[in-house]
């Protein structure tokens, strides 16, 4: 496969999943009637973040295929994919609180230890994840306040 291609692949697959996850489980009425916390965003600025995020998590994702997919490396990459794809499920299709705030604590750890274990291997895809680190640090905060609130 084609160097650009991959790279096509690995940000369909990360927008593409995280887009159509999110349109089978939108918040409803359900998450309106939640007490939030004074430092809960506008709605809003959800799709644009989380778009540019699945930008820059699949292109540290397609870097690490192209050098280090059969490691420890790759397999960090698809732990902490496999658990942003399970926290809107959680969350808001379940409508699991506590359920949700396990799974983003489990994500934000996930993307930590990628970052540590790709820091000297592939400088870039670590320097890709810091934005998401610090969106999905404060989501965890978002998700814990309204753990405590309701």
């Amino acid at each position: 496969m084609s160097r650009w291609l991959s790279l096509a692949a690995f940000v369909a697959l990360t927008l593409g999943g995280g887009t159509l996850i999110g349109m089978a489980t939108q918040p409803g009425p359900w998450y309106e009637a939640l007490q939030k916390p004074f430092f809960n965003p506008p709605n809003w600025l959800f799709g644009p973040a989380w778009t540019i995020l699945y930008i820059l998590v699949g292109i540290a994702g397609w870097r690490v295929w192209n050098t280090h997919r059969s490691d420890n490396l790759m397999k960090a990459w698809i732990v902490q994919l496999v658990l942003n794809f399970l926290w809107l499920p959680t969350f808001f299709g379940m409508q699991l609180i506590g359920g949700g705030l396990v799974v983003v604590i489990a994500m934000l750890l996930a993307i930590l230890v990628f970052i540590a274990m790709a820091w000297r291997r592939d400088r870039i895809a670590a320097l890709l994840f810091l934005p998401y680190a610090a969106w999905v640090a404060f989501a965890t905060a978002l998700n814990a306040a309204i753990f405590a609130l309701n």
